[in-house]
């Protein structure tokens, strides 16, 4: 959560910072701003609002300096205010700060500060920090061979407790600026005599691809001419400079109305990225080059515990039942926020993965620390290249499905459903499958991009019913076996982009309380694929004809419904089991982003919602 950019070189600062901030606008909405170094001060910029309304302030203040930091915010501590927007200032006037994350004493600090005669113009815990800065400034003298500002910053971070991403800049040291991570990611980015700062990679490359991955409790002090990385605890630290594959029009929303729509109709090609190279020779199995355990390793894991949140989460619970149903392994699935805090007893054997689109996500990345505190191998499932968690496992997968701009999952979910297939495949393999059986399982799920570019075509017809439906304000989302997580998707991408309440339940539950909602101002949605449980799925379906309720249904062609049970009918192709949820996932992000853009929603930046949660 929270955009941060920074820029040191040798153009206009605020123009750079003000396009990574448009960039980043999906890390939070709530307010934005900019300070520059501007002629032994800093000419600072904060408004309410999205970065749009920044830009226009800003294009009143003649900020030319050549040095600066800017900040989109997605509140944690204090309203939605011009004064609780980044960047804040020390009482001195000396210190611009900006923040990612929670300082979980700044209470404390703040009395002491207090005392010491330093006031406060927010209600923010970032302001205590920057305040914490000009304090140990005031204290330290400049000694050869040391950075007075570096100093105070560090010694300011020893006493911060919490979560932060941070950078500031000191009026005293007109182009230089620190920042430092633990918990919240910060990549430096390499420029051509210049150098770049942001909390995500999409800030950056429009004008470098060569970029360092801060890791936790490091600092970098970058001047004009270099930077230099060390820890906390003041070691010298190499930095690595990664290159980053991705395009400038991967972040780009090109031709569409929404970042959402986008990446629902990149899926297809998404999908085929995900796969490439993955499959053995005898296309039998799947490959995975970055697990780092070899297959005897695996032979002897009993247990997988999969730990994720939010769309992560309904993922890992359809790789539960595929592991299950064709690996015959044991599985559970864990909310990252509550493995943490559990007391859970697990076999030695049990194998960890850890799923995150961003590898940021903060209740997963504790829940990968605290797994491998306790001695057991963790494998991730990331999207982000170089992310925090990515770096921190034993090994993992990458989904290579390029940047997902939208708040809301698409591409990244069903690229997640398809690498938990792959990994329901290759564990079977290792175990009991046969390698006929094996064949057609890689065979269902190349088909994958051409059944969900079949879903695709439909859009129109799913917008028409969308129109229709836009008006109510309950849902019922409803499917068996390994669709019940993806109802439990489908309500939750309403819930996040239309405010619509939504809920999912697996269809057999419905009688067992969900069915008192039904009326005709409650519609249902229902997977109702071919195979054995259709049958007990229109039986469940009747029930809420019966109580005259609306029913939109999403059928596998061929498979007929009774006369007039169904007010709308969604067809998807016949596919396999390893491959429905993919399928059947794709109608209802169409549903709910065409009932989202009917309502009038900001479909990318949904009230009270960011991309990435890097806060618990």
């Amino acid at each position: 959560m929270c955009g941060i950019v920074g820029y040191i070189g040798k153009q206009k600062a605020s123009a750079i910072i003000l396009e990574g901030l448009k960039r980043l606008e999906y890390r939070g909405y709530d307010s934005a701003g900019l300070a520059v170094q501007q002629n032994g001060r800093f000419g600072l910029v904060k408004k309410v609002g999205r970065v749009d309304n920044l830009i226009a302030q800003a294009a009143k203040a003649r900020l030319t300096g050549t040095t600066g930091i800017g900040h989109t915010r997605w509140a944690t501590h204090g309203g939605v205010t011009d004064a609780n927007a980044h960047p804040h200032l020390s009482s001195d006037g000396k210190f611009a700060l900006i923040h990612n994350g929670v300082i979980e004493n700044y209470v404390s600090i703040k009395k002491f500060l207090l005392t010491k005669g330093y006031t406060f113009q927010s209600e923010t815990d970032t302001e205590v920090l920057c305040n914490l800065i000009a304090y140990h400034y005031a204290k330290e003298t400049e000694e050869e061979g040391t950075s007075r500002f570096l100093t105070s910053v560090r010694k300011t971070l020893h006493h911060a407790e919490g979560t932060y991403g941070i950078a500031t800049m000191c009026t005293d040291c007109p182009a230089e600026i620190v920042a430092a991570r633990k918990g919240s990611p910060l990549i430096l980015g390499v420029g051509d005599n210049e150098y770049l700062l942001a909390s995500d990679v999409s800030a950056l490359i429009s004008r470098t691809q060569n970029v360092v991955y801060l890791k936790d409790r490091e600092i970098v002090h970058i001047t004009a001419r270099n930077f230099s990385i060390s820890t906390l605890d003041q070691e010298d630290v190499a930095p690595v400079i990664d290159t980053v594959t991705w395009r400038v029009e991967d972040s780009d929303l090109g031709s569409s109305a929404h970042f959402m729509e986008k990446e629902i109709f990149e899926q297809p090609a998404a999908l085929e990225n995900t796969m490439r190279g993955r499959f053995s020779e005898d296309q039998s199995t799947a490959n995975f080059g970055g697990l780092n355990l070899p297959p005897f390793e695996f032979r002897q894991i009993d247990r997988i515990h999969f730990c994720a949140c939010g769309s992560a989460w309904h993922a890992c619970l359809v790789t539960e039942h595929l592991i299950e149903r064709f690996a015959r392994m044991p599985v559970e699935v864990d909310y990252s926020s509550e493995f943490r805090y559990r007391n859970s007893p697990l076999p030695a054997s049990t194998l960890f993965f850890i799923i995150s689109q961003s590898g940021e996500t903060i209740d997963s990345l504790a829940a990968l620390r605290e797994a491998k505190r306790k001695g057991y191998k963790v494998l991730t499932m990331v999207n982000v290249v170089g992310s925090t968690i990515a770096r921190e496992a034993d090994g993992g997968v990458y989904q290579h499905v390029g940047p997902e701009i939208g708040v809301a999952s698409t591409k990244a979910f069903t690229s997640q459903l398809l690498l938990g297939a792959m990994l329901a495949l290759y564990f079977a393999r290792m175990r009991d499958m046969s390698y006929s059986d094996g064949v057609e399982y890689v065979q269902a799920l190349k088909m994958a991009p051409e059944l969900v570019r079949k879903v695709l075509e439909q859009a129109p017809h799913i917008r028409e019913i969308a129109r229709r439906y836009a008006h109510y304000k309950d849902f019922l989302f409803l499917g068996r076996l390994s669709l019940f997580p993806v109802a439990l998707e489908g309500a939750l991408k309403l819930k996040e982009i239309s405010y619509i309440h939504a809920e999912g339940y697996p269809a057999a539950e419905m009688k067992h309380g969900p069915i008192a909602l039904i009326s005709e101002q409650c519609p249902s949605v229902f997977f109702a694929p071919a195979g054995e449980m259709f049958s007990k799925l229109v039986s469940s379906m009747q029930e809420i004809k019966a109580r005259r309720g609306r029913i939109i249904a999403i059928v596998t062609e061929g498979c007929e419904l009774p006369p007039g049970l169904a007010d709308e009918l969604i067809l998807i192709p016949p596919c396999h089991e390893a491959v429905l949820p993919i399928v059947a996932t794709v109608p209802v992000q169409l549903l709910s982003y065409y009932i989202a853009v009917e309502l009038c929603r900001d479909v990318d930046k949904p009230r009270n919602l960011a991309k990435s949660v890097t806060v618990e």
